[in-house]
């Protein structure tokens, strides 16, 4: 009887110290990667995020405003970065430029009036790791969203246009911390 209790206290033991390996290297890996799923190199503390360039012919003046912010909201609240005004002191620098802004009819109906509306935007997006001098992500990405121009008008289509905004601003996110 004595014989079987110690056997299965060593087993127990063993697979006391298998599991305590496991949860040791899997926590180890978590210097490098965040519960968000955001991957950030262990040398990056700091994120400056300048106000987006404009370049679009958009009619909404704020985009450039919106964007930011919804970048912001997401490398500062999702990842352990935190926000350095001076681009030059930080230790990763987000650069991002509003290059074209459409509105364009996607469904025409009677009396040759649009119907649905696809808005789309585009950006270039320029993400740098200062510590290492290293370009970290350089692409341009585009999104769009429809609505309805008659029943929304002019409101419609700001909706939409911050749905856009939305929808990159997860897109550049993504893109950025994925990437390791």
């Amino acid at each position: 009887m004595r014989t079987r209790c110690t056997m299965i206290s060593k087993k127990s033991y063993k697979r006391w110290v298998w599991l305590w390996w496991i949860g040791w290297l899997a926590l180890g890996g978590c210097a490098y990667y965040s519960f968000t799923g955001a991957a950030i190199p262990s040398h990056l503390q700091t994120i400056a995020i300048p106000l987006v360039e404009d370049r679009s012919n958009s009619p909404f003046t704020n985009l450039d405003q919106q964007l930011t912010e919804l970048l912001i909201e997401r490398f500062v609240n999702q990842t352990r970065l935190t926000l350095e005004p001076d681009p030059e002191a930080a230790d990763a620098l987000l650069e991002v430029r509003i290059d074209r802004y459409t509105n364009e009819p996607t469904a025409v109906g009677g009396a040759e009036r649009a119907e649905r509306n696809r808005v789309t935007i585009t950006v270039t997006v320029r993400y740098v790791d200062q510590v290492n001098d290293q370009v970290l992500l350089a692409r341009s990405f585009s999104a769009f969203e429809e609505y309805d121009p008659i029943a929304q008008g002019l409101a419609g289509e700001e909706e939409t246009a911050r749905l856009v905004l939305r929808n990159l601003a997860d897109d550049i996110f993504t893109a950025a911390t994925s990437n390791w």
